[in-house]
């Protein structure tokens, strides 16, 4: 999706950067710590999901905090009671009087000290994946990090690297990757991090705990590898009323895993429902699948078959990221990928794929299908994944099949086609139009 219009408040000299998403009954502010460029973030398309569908129940506001993003720099300490400013202003310029808090990370200190000093403004707070304090964990949070410990931390920033802790599902999705490296980047500068970190590394919102009176949601991935799930289980001790739900996973980007699972919980959490639509989209589905693989393991042996998946795997997601793909996962001895912008672009991709992994010593075989998909988180599924994968089946050593449908929709683009007949495809009604591509 395009990136939302870029507006900026102020609060005294401080320019804050803020955009808005939706139109619902109910102004939800997402407050996302240390990394955030309000215009970068909808570069990912599973994030601009995640913040799309939130958009059906809520107005969706987001801010770049001071020091971050296109937000002011630093210009000095900064303090909690500072910040809460800076939300002010921000929720001033939206015209929300009244506003859910949503916090995640490094982001829990501020919406929980902003709820504590301005309940009246504060509709409901939750915390997803969040801290109350920047103090680290022990049983009594007693220690900041050190400025070692935070230039440790900063070795490698922007290099994508932490995909390893944030999204651990999606650690060899090279495309995510780079776009979390980028997000970094256009962050802040490791230096200008630095003296944020260093700046609010004391933050410290424990001691307004108990005294919360909002409706508040506490949400955690039990097996999360960047935030400890200990600090949101202490959170829902603390707070008097707080619903505390631990879902499965071990992802922390919210928009990453099962990302239905939480927007379900906010959105029972805000409305009292939770919609049973399935969301769709329109996309060309390309399924592969390595020809004889058992054959080759059999010849080849373990340790050599796994060089050649390896090399094999490599010049995929190559060819995907050349062609403007979206590999939703492997599947062992291939790929489902999918496109949503021009079908021809998944064509050229498929026979790109069959011609190129020749040379890592095997062959694969192709299918492709253009139909609505339905989204489920990060994957896909629905009748058009089942086409596809049945017209692939049907692709011999080397070629690459399109349904009839996939074919009507690039006539005219200069891609040139062989009729291979009419075919039952199993499970799915009717005769379907086969094509090869010949190039």
């Amino acid at each position: 999706m395009a990136a939302p219009d870029v507006r900026y408040a102020r609060n005294g000299d401080i320019t804050l950067a803020w955009v808005e998403l939706g139109e619902g009954p109910i102004d939800m502010l997402f407050l996302l710590g240390g990394v955030s460029q309000v215009e970068q973030i909808w570069e990912e398309p599973s994030m601009a999901r995640y913040f799309e569908r939130i958009a059906g129940f809520a107005r969706v506001l987001l801010m770049d905090r001071r020091g971050v993003g296109l937000s002011d720099p630093l210009d000095g300490p900064l303090t909690l009671d500072d910040e809460c400013g800076d939300v002010d202003a921000v929720l001033d310029a939206a015209g929300c009087e009244r506003v859910v808090l949503n916090a995640h990370m490094w982001g829990g200190p501020l919406a929980i000290h902003y709820t504590h000093e301005r309940p009246a403004r504060v509709r409901a707070l939750i915390l997803y994946a969040a801290v109350p304090t920047t103090l680290t964990w022990t049983e009594d949070f007693d220690r900041p990090r050190s400025p070692d410990e935070i230039d440790d931390t900063l070795i490698g920033w922007g290099n994508g690297a932490p995909i390893e802790v944030l999204a651990p599902s999606r650690a060899g999705d090279e495309r995510l990757r780079a776009w979390l490296a980028r997000l970094t980047r256009l962050s802040s500068s490791p230096g200008a991090m630095r003296n944020l970190w260093r700046s609010t590394s004391t933050y410290d919102a424990r001691e307004d705990l108990e005294e919360l009176r909002v409706p508040t949601l506490i949400l955690h991935r039990s097996g999360d590898r960047a935030v400890d799930v200990r600090y949101s289980r202490y959170m829902a001790e603390q707070i008097p009323g707080a619903r505390y739900v631990e879902l499965d996973g071990v992802d922390n980007l919210p928009s990453v895993g099962d990302s239905d699972a939480l927007i379900a919980e906010i959105e029972e959490f805000l409305t009292g429902t939770r919609r049973r639509t399935v969301e769709r989209a329109l996309l060309t589905v390309l399924v592969t699948d390595i020809v004889d693989s058992t054959g080759h393991t059999a010849r080849l042996g373990d340790q050599r078959w796994r060089e050649v998946l390896a090399a094999h795997d490599a010049v995929v997601r190559q060819q995907v990221d050349r062609f403007d793909g979206r590999e939703v996962k492997h599947l062992g001895d291939g790929f489902l990928i999918t496109f949503a912008g021009a079908p021809s672009l998944a064509h050229r991709c498929a026979l790109a794929i069959v011609d190129a992994v020749r040379e890592t010593g095997v062959e694969v075989r192709a299918g492709l299908h253009t139909g609505e998909c339905e989204l489920i988180g990060d994957d896909v599924g629905g009748m058009a994944v089942h086409i596809a994968t049945r017209v692939a089946a049907l692709a011999g050593p080397g070629e690459a099949l399109a349904s009839g449908t996939a074919y009507g929709t690039v006539v005219g683009s200069g891609l040139r086609f062989e009729f291979r007949g009419s075919r039952e495809l199993k499970g799915v009604p009717g005769q379907w139009p086969i094509m090869r591509l010949l190039g």
